[in-house]
């Protein structure tokens, strides 16, 4: 199989899901710029091969004893290769343990490996998740215990976005970007104008939602240019604050300029982002590297 027929039928694939799952809270993608690149690579035979690979979300909601309405979260990246090589899944819940994920990922890639080695599989694997994920959580304890039990043992995920938007003018979606990072206890900056540049970093749920509620309203173009993730084993406030390169959320401008005063100094920009140890995002938003 051909690098451009895997392409298409990862393309196909995300179709059919958006198709039978069209609400983000049972099936969302996290890197758009991935997808964008992997349609561009489909339809023009001199487009060179994506650069970074798709990833998304799919949420199921199997019964589970005393939880019935408890939610398994199938974290995917295809490879620039599937599928001719199996997906990268990671099973999440609030009622697994940390050996309990580990044995239930296990399972899922074998039965993977079993089942589904060269074809299209991510119906496959999220139709074994809902009738066997809640089997692994342990069914002699109680709701409540189960749950305390896994928040110790689990593993948080630091996460970190970096999101491009054509531009940031309007004065209601600037207070909102700064009222809804305060509320998510997330930090970064945002720096109005053409084009316009949002980083926040906090919990990965947190993340998540700050990035829904953007995208819902109207913009002209927006989408998550980078992702960083962080696994924090057993992390708690002082693990979390560690990894903040920002203390909290403020509105950045640098020397705007003109006709309408709406383009920044790019220049100070990449200063301000070497400063806080992130000049390398400056070439995966502008294609060039800073000075």
């Amino acid at each position: 199989m051909t690098n451009r027929e895997e392409a298409e039928i990862q393309i196909s694939e995300l179709d059919l899901l958006s198709s039978m799952f069209p609400y983000e809270e049972e099936f969302v993608v996290t890197d758009q710029l991935a997808v964008a690149e992997l349609k561009h690579y489909v339809d023009n035979e001199s487009a060179e091969m994506p650069s970074s690979k798709v990833q998304f979300i799919l949420n199921v909601k199997p019964e589970v004893s005393n939880a019935s309405m408890v939610e398994f979260s199938m974290v995917c990246a295809l490879p620039f290769k599937y599928p001719t090589v199996l997906p990268e899944i990671t099973v999440r819940s609030s009622l697994l343990s940390r050996s309990q994920q580990i044995h239930l990922n296990s399972d899922l890639k074998t039965y993977l490996m079993q089942n589904c080695s060269g074809e299209p599989c991510m119906l496959s694997a999220r139709e074994w998740v809902k009738d066997h994920a809640a089997t692994y959580v342990d069914k002699e304890l109680s709701s409540s215990s189960v749950t305390s039990n896994a928040m110790q043992s689990e593993d948080i995920t630091f996460t970190r976005l970096w999101i491009y938007s054509h531009h940031i003018y309007n004065k209601q979606k600037r207070k909102n970007i700064i009222d809804w990072a305060k509320e998510l206890s997330l930090s970064g900056f945002c720096m109005p104008g053409k084009p316009g540049v949002v980083c926040i970093e906090g919990l990965q749920s947190n993340c998540e939602e700050f990035w829904s509620r953007v995208r819902r309203l109207t913009w002209k173009r927006i989408l998550i240019r980078h992702r960083e993730d962080v696994s924090l084993e057993g992390g708690g406030h002082a693990e979390i604050q560690k990894q903040r390169k920002f203390s909290t959320l403020e509105e950045k401008c640098f020397d705007a300029h003109g006709a309408r005063g709406n383009h920044m100094d790019l220049g100070q920009l990449y200063r301000f982002l070497e400063e806080k140890g992130c000049a390398d995002i400056f070439q995966m938003y502008f294609g060039v590297e800073g000075h």
